[in-house]
């Protein structure tokens, strides 16, 4: 029994190590712009095809938040050549599946298909790209199928507001403040003009990267990547102004009442740098210390020792201009906002202080390990990662070599990270309570 343990554990140490292996790629422009990255991975009869375009909610107007979003909808309503309701149904009746996400920063459409509809994968997105329908009929199906969304996800689901809470408290200037969801009275009120001006701007080629990773052949693959993107017009060139928010020198007191609640809760949310910077990255190190898993000292201390909270975490929020790194917990019993606070705030000072051992220091490494092998485990999570590392990072080959950044943070550096970013001075405290009864 024992043999066969090891043999099983051997396994899989085997293909942890498979996975870990550097990922090969290529990467040409073409003369539009757009940017090609190609992976090719024949293990598996399978292909992923994806565009990321370079906008989210942080490029929409003031006065018309929640565009981002609401083309990641209104790309699947149909093209020239798609009719209206067909996208998903040729997806399916190819074996294929597919999706899409908006974030603050970009949106990401992507196929997985059997390799031999490779083609098929190539010729949707462009065709998303050079000839998408946008009409009335669209704009008002997916303006009530957005609404819905925002119900489910944010009006009636409980703790449901903390993101925009937190992001309109932390974020004065930036448009970081509103979330992607945006405002529903903002797309009731855009014209047909306005949405075509916005798909015109920012869903070009020189906006874009085009990832294909899995089974292929290479150079009839860059033959139909030609034939099916070369011939889509270049954007005019988008510019980009640069926000920059005050520092916060005061503590910052806020409070929201959620009708979907009867726990409340806190959250302690701190301003922090972009993800493409050092910093951030060893911030995403003192989440782990903090409440990843149960031996994690948060955990360890609020929920199994002194059974203060019902949940808690810390997690560093990062995007590409700013991050938020924020600590929530949920009380237990008499215990109040404050006490929590007060329990978190002696937990940082002890980070803030002292050296992390360096077991821990070790650990920590074999955690960030362990999610670089998982995150490359797939051609799809490749794919995604490969149009990241491009499109935020401006450093394709960070999908081999951002493990040795986290791999060279050293315990003075945790330390000295904490020290300078998360103080009482520096934060936002979000109390989220219950809705009083008689409101």
């Amino acid at each position: 029994m024992k043999k066969i343990y090891f043999l099983s554990f051997l396994g899989l140490l085997l293909s942890a190590n498979s996975f870990a292996q550097k990922v090969a790629f290529e990467e040409y422009d073409l003369s539009n712009g757009l940017h090609v990255i190609l992976h090719q991975d024949n293990s598996a009869p399978l292909v992923t095809t994806s565009v990321m375009y370079h906008v989210g909610s942080k490029d929409e107007n003031l006065e018309r938040t929640g565009f981002a979003h609401f083309f990641e909808h209104l790309l699947f309503e149909g093209t020239e050549n798609i009719k209206r309701g067909d996208w998903f149904k040729i997806v399916s009746s190819n074996g294929g599946t597919n999706n899409a996400n908006t974030t603050q920063d970009r949106t990401y459409y992507y196929e997985v298909f059997p390799s031999n509809n490779l083609k098929l994968g190539l010729w949707m997105e462009s065709e998303r790209m050079l000839h998408p329908v946008i009409n009335q009929i669209g704009v008002d199906t997916q303006n009530e199928v957005v609404k819905e969304e925002k119900r489910m996800r944010y009006d009636n689901s409980p703790y449901g507001q903390w993101t925009p809470e937190v992001f309109k408290n932390l974020f004065k200037k930036h448009p970081y403040r509103w979330t992607t969801i945006g405002s529903m009275s903002h797309l009731d009120a855009a014209t047909l003009d306005e949405f075509k001006a916005f798909n015109k701007k920012y869903y070009v080629p020189n906006n874009a990267v085009l990832v294909v990773a899995g089974d292929f052949e290479f150079s009839s693959t860059k033959k139909m990547v030609a034939d099916y993107f070369e011939s889509i017009p270049k954007g005019a060139d988008i510019t980009r102004k640069e926000i920059k928010e005050d520092p916060i020198i005061k503590e910052i007191s806020a409070t929201f009442e959620d009708p979907n609640i009867q726990i409340p809760a806190v959250f302690t949310v701190y301003r922090t740098p972009a993800m493409t910077t050092r910093d951030a990255r060893v911030l995403d190190m003192i989440s782990t210390i903090l409440s990843d898993g149960k031996s994690s000292r948060l955990y360890k201390k609020l929920v199994d020792d002194k059974k203060m909270a019902m949940q808690i975490a810390a997690f560093n929020y990062s995007l590409e201009d700013y991050g938020a790194y924020i600590v929530l917990a949920l009380p237990v019993g008499k215990n109040t906002l404050d006490d929590l606070v007060n329990e978190m705030d002696e937990e940082i000072v002890k980070i803030q202080t002292n050296l992390i051992s360096d077991k821990d220091l070790q650990k920590l490494r074999n955690k960030f390990e362990n999610n670089f092998v998982n995150s490359n485990a797939s051609v799809e999570g490749i794919a995604n990662s490969l149009a990241k590392y491009y499109m935020l990072y401006d450093d394709v080959n960070l999908i081999n070599t951002e493990i040795n950044i986290y791999n060279s943070i050293t315990k003075e550096e945790i330390r000295d990270i904490a020290k300078k970013y998360l103080n009482p001075n520096q934060r936002l405290v979000l109390d989220y309570l219950p809705k009083k009864a008689n409101e």
